[in-house]
């Protein structure tokens, strides 16, 4: 048997005609050349002084095996963080509604300009809608027995009773109820209050100016 050297292009292109696991680069080669196996035209090496073909093929298959695990574990992070984006921000949400500055709703002098306990209750109801923005959609989970305090439509409050007096909050699409007495408009208040995240002692404490 003798042997040869050839370069690094050639070897890859006899290992890339390799059709069978542990064909040999003599026996690939008399099949290019259409030699037959069993005649000896000229001494070629069944082994070339660079690592054999099915090792190199056992290579190639260990860095698909990685690429591949590589492959996975990326993907499984990428779900991981896209299933924690897609989880709803209740701490941001929640710090939005503490951060809720109550005591700027309440002005003396304005609210005794207001008539009546309808009109201050109203006027009140306006100031908190304006400093809770999308949050004072909590207040439409406010309801009494078998009737509604607050709804989006006057139709809403009259379905609900028709001697509800339904009044619109300003011009915020918001309706309430106003034929209830004071202490129970101040009730009302109270939990609209504590709906928005305001601490219970001050709720009552705000409600007491209605």
């Amino acid at each position: 048997m003798k042997y040869i050297e050839i370069d690094e292009e050639l070897y890859r292109f006899i290992a890339s005609k390799t059709e069978r696991i542990g064909e040999s680069a003599s026996d690939i080669l008399r099949r290019l050349l259409h030699l037959s196996l069993e005649t000896v035209v000229v001494d070629l090496p069944q082994a070339i002084s660079e690592p054999s073909l099915e090792a190199d093929e056992a290579e190639v298959v260990k860095a698909e095996s990685q690429r591949s695990e590589l492959f996975n574990q990326a993907k499984a992070a990428v779900e991981k963080v896209m299933a924690v984006q897609a989880q709803p921000d209740i701490s941001h949400t929640e710090a939005k509604v503490t951060a809720i500055d109550f005591k700027s709703i309440v002005n003396e002098h304005l609210l005794a300009q207001q008539k009546g306990a309808v009109g201050r209750f109203m006027w009140l109801l306006g100031n908190l809608k304006a400093a809770t923005g999308n949050d004072f959609n909590k207040v439409l989970d406010i309801q009494g027995k078998g009737r509604l305090y607050f709804a989006r439509s006057k139709q809403a409050l009259l379905d609900s009773s028709q001697s509800s007096n339904p009044k619109e909050i300003g011009a915020s699409g918001f309706w309430v109820t106003t034929n209830n007495n004071t202490a129970k408009k101040q009730n009302i208040f109270i939990e609209v209050l504590e709906h928005l995240g305001c601490d219970s002692e001050y709720a009552r404490t705000i409600a007491g100016y209605i």
